[in-house]
């Protein structure tokens, strides 16, 4: 069970997620093919979602279900991340490894 779990978490990360790609929400309702006033409802935490809905949001979103849900990282969204990456030149690889790298150094992980 996710601890403190609660529909307008997820709603937030809905929303952030949504202004991050520049989508506005009838965008969002196009490209996950469900209505503005699902999406509206979705963002403000108002009712749960089918997990159909869930998948179609997160599909449209570029997220895991389970990053809508928890807020949590997954294989899935790591899997997604390397599909955008395939898509860039060699040099810019090695940028995106470095800014990493950097992250590393300033962020060390909590083990």
């Amino acid at each position: 069970m996710v601890e403190n779990f609660s529909l307008e978490d997820v709603g937030h990360r809905i929303i952030n997620r949504r202004k991050k790609l520049g989508l506005t929400q009838e965008e969002l309702a196009e490209r996950a093919d469900l209505t503005i006033q699902f999406i509206s409802y979705a963002e403000l935490g108002k009712r749960a979602m089918r997990p159909e809905n869930l998948l179609k949001l997160s599909t449209a979103l570029e997220v895991s279900a389970d990053y809508l849900l928890t807020g949590e990282i997954t294989d899935k969204d790591l899997l997604l991340l390397s599909d955008k990456m395939q898509k860039l030149a060699p040099s810019q690889i090695r940028i995106i490894e470095n800014i990493v790298d950097e992250c590393l150094l300033l962020f060390p992980a909590d083990d």
